[in-house]
């Protein structure tokens, strides 16, 4: 008698399970592998396109003016702004080949270069602090004006941003 209280008990146990595995699957989801919809938001990572950049005589003027937005979308977290310039310093990676036959590129990512703090006051400046241990961010004026707008472009799309401030101040020095 108690060998069948045992297996009826089993038995229950067993359905219980099942039952409750299926119950917890949403339609269209595979047994054993729950799909979490993973929630995007639309950023603008801006690049450079010398030929959008020209004065009247074609001379490249090296201005916010050859600044090219591409959309991406990235998940949703609690660091946005500093999600999506860690984004734009990769770069080189995040174009396609199309975008890259129309002329937009980056000299991105630079070697060493990498974003080490993020912090937003309450008046709107937003303070960036990288690391650039093999100076890559000096060079000819022309090159660290664009380097500086790309950054600055890409965080200023967020309304919360009023100025943006790179420390150390040594950064993008020509």
């Amino acid at each position: 008698m108690e060998k069948r209280i045992f297996i009826f008990i089993l038995i229950i146990i067993i359905l219980a399970g099942f039952i409750g595995y299926f119950l917890v699957l949403k339609p269209g989801e595979k047994i054993g592998k729950k799909i979490e919809e993973q929630k995007t938001r639309k950023i603008l990572l801006y690049y450079y396109n010398p030929e959008k950049d020209k004065d009247e005589t074609g001379n490249i003027k090296c201005s916010r003016g050859g600044l090219v937005a591409i959309e991406r979308e990235i998940p949703v977290t609690k660091t946005p702004i500093q999600d999506t310039i860690k984004l734009l310093l990769k770069g080189k990676e995040n174009l396609t080949e199309n975008e890259i036959s129309q002329g937009i590129t980056t000299e991105y990512p630079l070697e060493g270069f990498s974003l080490s703090e993020v912090n937003l006051k309450e008046d709107g400046t937003l303070i960036l602090k990288f690391n650039d241990p093999l100076n890559k961010t000096v060079g000819g004026a022309c090159r660290v004006g664009i380097l500086w707008f790309q950054i600055e472009a890409t965080a200023k799309q967020f309304p919360e941003v009023k100025k943006v401030q790179f420390l150390p101040e040594e950064l993008f020095q020509p």
